[in-house]
């Protein structure tokens, strides 16, 4: 990612402050970072690039499979759970290489962009060619997602992940040998090879219990602890999952991670949809995250999530796009809340700001930067804009402009993303991919012709 401008100033018309929003505020930004922010500014400063609608934190998206946005669509004919959409997910993934797969997260995160997204956790356990043989350069796929981010303009934390296994006591099979580097030494060994800066993070994922054996669990966690690094794991998002977990080991998902080392501050469980009250207890107490993704966990009717619980028993909460069978935090966030009111039958569980809040400053957080998603002097000059003057927004008071986004607005309302004190996207329109939709459709072409 280039060098950001030695300086900027901004002009926010609207600005969400973290609980409020705030018309007329100035941000001076100087080496990519929030330097002053000033506010009760009526008009622009000569000179200042104007930033109109509502203006909140850059949005993180916690948990990503880019190539899964290959899928869209596809996967939507006919019926089926989860394991039958798996099939189809595979046979995607072993069509694709290094160049196919830089060309399509390049795109996949171009979209993101604008969107309002500025950082994404990339779960990648795309690690080898089609029948497990390790490319001349081990990290050959990752770091070509690292490159499609950059080039995208966001910025990416790469969970590496362990995938080892096909299910518990099972051998990969023959379309998850690409996934697999055998044993978690060897992964470790591998995935020490990968280099992070301020753009991209290098993080630790175990793909799931059933996809790393117990007695292995531990080296995952131990190589994050030791480069105090993010590690995120897949978990309970299947009943059949917890059911094969209890028949191999007499225990839950949950209680087999916390008797490993895993859970902790800087661990993120993805999903957490199927609990038992003992395992909310354990991820709280620990203070492990969730991370919810509710367009990705209804499209597979994987189920409704106790995230209410989670957080009140102390466990962050966050949100991904993860398949992508839509790429709008917007739509992540109020189906949070909206899901909830379906179980329960209650309206309210979440404020505009609270929902905000999982989807950028704890996203941050989760992917290793606690610094943004704050518009805040030190943090990161990184920033969405959303327009109030669409369709969806247009109408509710100024004081209203954060309910009025989380519960009407989506991804085609952003206006602006600026990362690092540079616009990605300006007026709608991405800076350095010229024309998203064309470059997606290509990439997901090239993979089917």
């Amino acid at each position: 990612m280039p060098a950001a401008p030695v300086s900027t100033t901004y002009w926010l018309s609207q600005a969400w402050l973290g609980g409020h929003v705030e018309p007329g505020v100035v941000l001076d930004v100087a080496g990519g970072r929030i330097t002053g922010v000033r506010t009760g500014v009526g008009t622009p400063p000569p000179g200042a690039a104007v930033l109109r609608g509502l203006t909140l934190p850059g949005l993180a998206n916690t948990h990503s499979h880019a190539f899964h946005r290959a899928l869209r669509g596809s996967v939507q004919v006919g019926s089926g759970t989860f394991w039958t959409w798996r099939e189809l997910m595979y046979g995607t993934a072993s069509r694709l290489t290094p160049d196919t797969y830089y060309d399509l997260a390049r795109a996949t995160y171009a979209e993101m962009a604008l969107a309002g997204i500025t950082s994404v956790g990339e779960f990648h356990y795309l690690h080898h060619a089609p029948g497990g043989t390790p490319y001349e350069n081990p990290n050959a796929m990752g770091e070509a997602l690292i490159a499609a981010a950059a080039e995208a303009g966001i910025r990416i934390t790469l969970l590496d992940t362990a995938y080892l296994a096909a299910g518990f006591g099972e051998k990969p099979g023959r379309q998850q040998l690409r996934f697999s580097d055998t044993t978690a030494d060897a992964w470790a060994e591998r995935a020490s090879l990968l280099k992070g800066d301020d753009h991209a993070l290098i993080g630790a994922a175990i793909h799931s219990v059933r996809a790393v054996p117990a007695g292995q669990l531990a080296t995952v966690a131990e190589w994050a602890e030791e480069r105090e690094a993010p590690l995120h794991v897949h978990l309970s998002e299947q009943t059949a999952e917890n059911e094969a977990c209890l028949a191999a080991h007499g225990r839950t998902p949950t209680r087999l991670l916390a008797d490993h080392g895993v859970l902790g501050r800087r661990t993120t469980g993805i999903h957490n949809t199927h609990l038992t009250p003992e395992d909310i207890g354990l991820l709280g107490s620990s203070v492990t995250g969730t991370c919810m993704c509710p367009t990705t966990e209804r499209d597979l009717a994987d189920g409704i999530g106790p995230a209410v619980a989670l957080q009140r028993a102390g466990s962050p909460l966050s949100l991904g796009s993860d398949s992508h069978a839509v790429i709008d935090l917007f739509e992540e966030a109020r189906a949070m809340e909206l899901n909830e009111r379906l179980r329960t039958h209650v309206r309210g569980h979440w404020t505009a700001s609270a929902l905000l809040r999982a989807a950028s400053a704890t996203g941050h957080a989760a992917l290793g930067r606690p610094e943004a998603g704050i518009i805040e002097p030190g943090a990161p000059a990184d920033l969405t804009t959303v327009a109030l003057d669409s369709v969806r927004t247009a109408g509710p008071p100024p004081r209203l402009a954060a309910e009025a986004v989380v519960f009407a607005a989506s991804a085609a309302d952003v206006r602006h993303t600026v990362v690092a004190g540079r616009h990605i996207v300006r007026d709608g329109h991405h800076t350095r991919v010229q024309d998203v939709p064309a470059a997606l459709a290509s990439a997901i072409a090239a993979l089917h012709g």
